[in-house]
């Protein structure tokens, strides 16, 4: 397994796994699956802001991929980012995503963010294990959200500091 900047011959298999997680899970609140396209313009638009997408690779074989971004726009919050990780469902409890977490945050760390931050489905209790052990802290829960499959969604907000608590910014 190889870890790597995403290029735009990944995108179908971005694809595939995101519309995968659309279907089966209440990881991502939507249902409506996202075409090539889309994955394109997220792409562009990730690395027109300097925020990485790192995918892990076997051969030409897309495996996860992993993300962060503005966590919310307004110039006070600009130390914080919020994550995206998503593994193929065949691969997932290999590791993967662990890897593709640990990468991201030297990165984010060298972009001098503080914080990021990490929603979640407060029912998927893997994900919140799987983020405890990268030492993420529960910070919050909100109910009813979101609404998929039929029934209302509440939603964890997960938090790590990439570098110390109270670390002075300009």
């Amino acid at each position: 397994m190889i870890l790597r900047a995403a290029e735009p011959a990944d995108l179908p298999g971005i694809l595939a796994i995101y519309n995968e997680v659309i279907g089966s899970s209440t990881a991502i609140y939507s249902y409506v699956p996202v075409t090539l396209e889309d994955r394109a313009q997220w792409l562009s638009a990730r690395q027109k802001q300097g925020y990485p997408v790192l995918v892990a690779v076997d051969g030409s074989e897309v495996l996860g991929f992993a993300t962060f971004g503005d966590w919310r726009s307004w110039p006070g919050y600009r130390y914080t980012v919020e994550h995206s990780v998503h593994i193929q469902a065949a691969r997932r409890g290999e590791g993967i995503g662990r890897t593709l977490m640990q990468a991201l945050f030297p990165l984010a760390l060298a972009l001098n963010k503080h914080v990021m931050i990490g929603g979640i489905d407060a029912a998927n209790e893997a994900s919140i294990r799987f983020h405890e052990r990268l030492g993420f802290e529960k910070t919050g829960q909100i109910r009813e959200v979101g609404h998929k499959f039929g029934r209302w969604l509440d939603l964890v907000f997960m938090q790590r500091f990439l570098d110390a608590p109270g670390t002075p910014r300009g």
